[in-house]
């Protein structure tokens, strides 16, 4: 479940203050927003999580993924706390906020970002698209591994789909994958991943 905090408008500094250590919370528009996570949540996120973590050690390449971090997004009083976001190390020089708080502010730094759909899914499929795009952020998954989008993001069948954007000439390009179909990542064309496995995962 997710619900909104009525706390009036936050902004941005005021969340960071009080808010950046809570992995329960993120700021849009100034709206303090619960995320509430379930455990079959945290169950596909940790599925992902260690399946992209293998594939960037198969690479060896300096990029990881934080335990926790923000990205701010163009907009004021936002901040969006990401199921798992990939950062490439040698760009983190360049954050002005990094080396006192783990806060993203340039696309730059982020190859990849995965959301996994709750009940949030308006954030995660029209907000944080466009968002995610306008920052140039080169790749975007949602995992709705329940099937809880709306008709006009997956269909009037509601399945259980992966999408995947891929920011081409500074638009996003949408690609979806559903039961035994292998997802397609720009970032790791090698990537041993069915959308199947996601779901199982959720259960």
């Amino acid at each position: 479940m997710v619900s909104a905090i009525d706390t009036g408008v936050l902004s941005f500094e005021a969340f960071i203050a009080t808010y950046l250590d809570d992995i329960r919370y993120e700021l849009i528009d100034g709206e303090l927003i619960d995320l509430e996570p379930t455990g079959p949540h945290e169950q596909v996120v940790g599925l992902i999580n260690r399946k992209l973590n293998v594939a960037i050690d198969l690479l060896n390449l300096p990029w990881f993924i934080p335990m926790k971090c923000l990205i701010k997004p163009l907009g004021l009083n936002s901040a969006f706390r990401p199921d798992i976001v990939i950062l490439d190390r040698t760009a983190l020089v360049n954050e002005p906020l990094w080396k006192t708080e783990p806060v993203i502010t340039l696309g730059s730094s982020v190859k990849l970002v995965v959301e996994v759909v709750s009940t949030n899914w308006q954030n995660d499929y029209a907000r944080k698209v466009e968002d995610y795009e306008a920052l140039r952020i080169p790749e975007y998954w949602i995992a709705d591994y329940l099937g809880l989008g709306g008709k006009r993001y997956i269909g009037s069948q509601k399945q259980p789909v992966v999408t995947i954007y891929q920011l081409i000439e500074g638009v996003y390009q949408r690609e979806q994958f559903r039961a035994s179909e292998a997802l397609v990542s720009p970032t790791f064309p090698d990537l041993n991943l069915v959308a199947e496995q996601i779901f199982l995962a959720g259960e």
